[in-house]
């Protein structure tokens, strides 16, 4: 038997838990992705009514952040990538024009005093809206077969100018 949904969308409320601060004022100053620069070093500032859910976090190496592109500029379904010249989809890319304008970045945890968690790796702009963090956990994260698609044969390159 086949279930058949129609058009349902539903509506969802995210809360800001927290703002992650980094050395990167503009976009072009930020990294690509964190490990590119790994000494670059940051502060995950929680807000202290969730400090209670970083119980054990400092128990792993590396943290998973979610957080909001609320500097991204216009949504385009396809276009080019910091790491190629030819458009590729938004949904096959890390792009932070994207129609949820949701980020992911996998950062190294340094240490935890509180609510302030200190990272190295980071690549995120100052000042961005924290949504949810999760523990980087090798065992189910990492997959021995998976494939980095149009990016397999890609090296990393400085951002090109004007290109967010």
């Amino acid at each position: 038997m086949s279930v058949r949904v129609k058009n349902m969308k539903k509506n969802f409320k995210i809360e800001q838990i927290g703002i992650i601060h980094s050395p990167y004022k503009t976009k072009n100053e930020c990294p690509i992705q964190g490990q590119a620069r790994p000494e670059g070093k940051g502060q995950i500032e929680l807000f202290p009514e969730y400090e209670k859910g970083l119980e054990t976090i400092e128990t792993f190496s590396h943290i998973i952040l979610f957080y909001i592109f609320d500097q991204a500029e216009e949504i385009k379904l396809s276009r080019l990538t910091f790491l190629d010249d030819s458009p590729h989809g938004v949904f096959a890319s890390r792009h932070p024009c994207r129609p949820n304008s949701i980020g992911i970045s996998i950062v190294k945890l340094e240490k935890r005093n509180k609510n302030i968690l200190e990272v190295s790796e980071i690549d995120v702009l100052d000042n961005t809206p924290l949504i949810d963090i999760k523990p980087y956990i090798p065992k189910f994260d990492f997959r021995e077969k998976a494939c980095n698609g149009w990016t397999g044969n890609k090296e990393f390159r400085p951002k090109p100018l004007g290109r967010e």
